[in-house]
């Protein structure tokens, strides 16, 4: 197994981690903003006022994307494992 080949497969890892995550992050992030704005109007600065709404979308973006998460780590599980007896000889 070649260095390059390595780098390969952590790229595509790390592609695929980021790919599944992203959905949920960026409702989090969205969420956390859209928060923070209203804080700022209100001038409420309640530590607290931001976690059950992040929580719950949160759970939201899991519940609508969470197949589709679960399916692209399992491409990607798949596709190692299948050619596992091809990198061993390399």
């Amino acid at each position: 197994m070649t260095e390059e080949f390595v780098v390969y497969i952590i790229r595509q890892g790390l592609i695929t981690i980021l790919t599944a995550a992203a959905p949920v992050l960026i409702i989090g992030l969205a969420v956390g903003l859209i928060v923070s704005i209203l804080q700022a109007i209100s001038q409420v600065h309640e530590m607290t006022l931001t976690f059950i709404p992040k929580i719950v979308a949160i759970f939201a973006a899991l519940i609508i994307f969470g197949s589709w998460m679960v399916r692209v780590i399992t491409n990607f599980a798949t596709g190692i494992l299948a050619n596992l007896a091809e990198y061993a000889q390399m």
